[in-house]
């Protein structure tokens, strides 16, 4: 999607050199703007980084095959936080 919104841009600038008209010129601008700042913006909300080092981190004996790795997964939650992250699991447990 980032691609997708920098090819926009770049569209955008070659119309501005070769002085095509600017109502396209300024859709490509903003759809590129737009594309770009929400994947980045989204990548940044919506994963956010968990801290390890803070806090007593629980097992909470929930666990699924991740569908992006085949993974088998764990869920550990923070009680003082109420964060959840997810790791690998361990065969021995």
């Amino acid at each position: 999607m980032i691609a997708l919104g920098v090819l926009l841009l770049v569209l955008a600038a070659c119309l501005i050199v070769k002085k095509v008209f600017l109502g396209l010129v300024l859709y490509l601008v903003l759809a590129g703007l737009v594309l770009t700042a929400a994947v980045a913006f989204e990548r940044w909300r919506y994963r956010p980084r968990v801290d390890r080092a803070r806090g007593q981190w629980q097992l909470t004996g929930e666990r699924f095959v991740d569908p992006a790795t085949g993974k088998l997964m764990e869920v550990l939650y923070n009680p003082e936080t109420g964060e959840r992250d997810y790791v690998e699991a361990h065969q021995d447990r």
